[in-house]
């Protein structure tokens, strides 16, 4: 029986070929040149989705065959996962998804509110018209995947939102290091909590409304206190998370 909010998959399943660009391309955001930075994205968003489930392992050969690429690529974007924190492993054993660290949830949380607020600042400044109809459209994706309870496209979604704003921001190394908390965030945990993707999504109205006025100070403060709002639920129903970790399967929404 399929866990609420958990993906299990024994192998990747097959895709339609007429879809795999199409994935790969909505994966992928414009701040990216190389075939193996696509795949990576690619990949970032399916493990926080939950499509790729903690603890899976991840063939190279299934994933180029779903992408419809050669094998290199596949194996240089693992190469750049595992450094990141999102697969652990080796060459010899194959990449594995990774844990997140739920004991370290409270250092994630204050390191996110930090570099997140520092991205959304500068993403405010220089976003234009095009760039807040695309947040727009996936806030949109947020809410439709709520409404039917898909949880995996759910948190795909709101991956691409904080992304897609985190990219207009032009700076790569706090990017960098945002892409590795994330890995380690217990977005897991969160998606299952009652009415949080449609809390999720009233959290993004207001950070887009923000937007549209151009009123940077009111975006950084609504994405601080979308960010706070998931921590306040996470510690309402995990209070002992530093304690007694929570098994990755009882439960991706900042």
């Amino acid at each position: 029986m399929r866990i609420p909010g958990r993906t299990t998959r024994a192998s990747i399943p097959a895709r339609d070929p007429a879809r795999r660009a199409d994935s790969i391309g909505q994966a992928a955001p414009i701040a990216f040149r190389t075939k193996e930075g696509q795949v990576a994205e690619f990949l970032r968003e399916r493990i926080i989705s939950g499509f790729f489930a903690r603890g899976q392992k991840l063939k190279q050969a299934e994933i180029a065959q779903m992408l419809d690429l050669s094998i290199t690529p596949v194996r240089e974007a693992l190469k750049l996962l595992e450094a990141q924190g999102y697969v652990v492993g080796s060459s010899h054993r194959g990449a594995v998804v990774a844990p997140f660290q739920v004991g370290e949830a409270e250092e994630l949380y204050e390191l996110r509110l930090i570099l997140e607020s520092r991205l959304t600042r500068a993403a405010a400044r220089a976003i234009d018209d095009a760039g807040v109809d695309a947040l727009e459209g996936l806030n949109d994706e947020i809410r439709a995947a709520a409404e039917r309870g898909d949880h995996d496209a759910a948190r795909s979604a709101n991956f691409r939102f904080h992304f897609r704003l985190y990219e207009m921001a032009r700076q790569p190394q706090a990017l960098h290091f945002v892409r590795i908390l994330w890995a380690k965030y217990p977005f897991d945990l969160l998606t299952v909590m009652p009415g949080r993707q449609f809390s999720v999504a009233d959290e993004h109205r207001d950070i887009l409304d923000a937007l549209q006025a151009r009123d940077v100070l009111r975006v950084t403060a609504a994405m601080e206190e979308h960010i706070e709002s998931g921590w306040r639920t996470f510690t309402r129903h995990y209070p002992n998370f530093a304690g007694t970790a929570p098994a990755a399967d009882e439960g991706s929404s900042a």
